[in-house]
């Protein structure tokens, strides 16, 4: 879903009492993200969002608020993205009034679009007929009234997020938070996620694999030799690693590996390790109390200046500024009976 240089066109369905933080949050984070491109690679802005409506008068959303219309539906077509908000209380009386976007659903998605649906918004694609068969989950309290509307379809109730070919479900506010940044290290690479991460409560993020259901995992695939490549790479993390060695491992050579790896996983054996050292780094910096030289001596990176710069360069922020953001909110107690 790269974006190779092209905007993304994003919408989101306005509909009567739609929760408006489910609206406007995700569009803070991808106006964010826009704007970090235009500053950073002098690029015009890498997202636009426009709200889409079956009426031409102000929608009245949950909290009072009132909305205008920049597209109709009709319009909406050809986006990369649909968002779906949630609904306060019981979502079927404004699904009966909305049939119109249950029926845009299955065009759009024929056409490429990725839908994103977040808590009650799941009944949208649920009732669109997508989701037979298939996973997804919605808010908490929703659980029960929706398994019994939409049997067919597979909820999941310990997991936030699902992903189900294009359509994803996000149980809460905060999930689809998570799952705007896992798109846009997607379509606009991990640099300007992790700096975006940052200014949105990265101290309660986690990883989007960390709590998603995916019918389809992205890094599934059948070639056994690269699947012992990655099981390799992954036991090997914290080791100084030559891929020639791997190869010896795996008795190929350097130039097969490297080869059928892209073509599995559609990165080098060597972005692959990259990518998860970085990864558990982040998790070190976010959970334990270790130095800078000491997480990257357990990534497998003896070389601290080396690692601080590689850390940067793909997210943005050095591993102190990072740890420093993901711990600014911790309270503790204060006064002279603390302790």
């Amino acid at each position: 879903m790269a974006s190779s240089g092209r905007q993304l066109r994003v919408v989101a369905a306005l509909y009567p009492r739609a929760l408006a933080t489910s609206l406007t949050l995700p569009m803070d984070i991808l106006k964010a993200a826009s704007n970090i491109v235009t500053a950073t690679r002098r690029q015009a802005p890498a997202v636009s969002v426009q709200l889409a409506s079956t009426r031409d008068t102000p929608v009245v959303l949950a909290s009072g608020l009132q909305l205008q219309r920049d597209i109709t539906l009709d319009q909406a077509m050809h986006c990369d993205v649909l968002l779906l908000p949630a609904l306060w209380r019981n979502p079927q009386p404004v699904l009966r009034q909305e049939r119109a976007w249950v029926e845009l659903l299955p065009e759009l998605v024929a056409q490429g679009t990725t839908i994103c649906a977040v808590g009650t918004g799941s009944c949208f694609p649920a009732a669109a007929g997508l989701l037979e068969g298939q996973a997804a989950t919605t808010h908490w309290h929703y659980f029960d009234d929706f398994a019994r509307l939409y049997p067919q379809v597979a909820l999941k109730r310990r997991h936030l997020i699902t992903q189900s070919g294009p359509v994803y479900c996000a149980g809460s506010i905060n999930s689809i938070a998570d799952l705007m940044i896992h798109l846009l290290e997607d379509w606009l690479g991990p640099g300007v996620a992790r700096q975006v991460e940052s200014q949105f409560s990265p101290e309660i993020r986690r990883p989007f694999r960390a709590h998603a259901f995916q019918s389809q995992d992205r890094s599934v695939h059948h070639d056994e030799l690269v699947l012992d490549a990655q099981q390799w790479l992954q036991d090997n993390l914290h080791r100084e690693v030559r891929m020639d060695r791997l190869a010896a491992e795996l008795r190929c050579s350097t130039r097969t590996l490297n080869r059928r790896f892209r073509l599995a996983v559609g990165q080098s054996p060597g972005e692959y390790l990259r990518d998860r050292r970085l990864g558990a780094a982040r998790e070190l910096l976010r959970t334990t109390n270790l130095t800078v030289g000491e997480v990257a001596f357990q990534v497998g990176l003896q070389d601290v200046s080396y690692f601080t710069t590689l850390f940067h360069k793909h997210t943005g922020l050095t591993p102190g500024r990072y740890r420093n953001s993901v711990r600014g909110k911790l309270f503790g107690p204060t006064g002279p009976n603390a302790g």
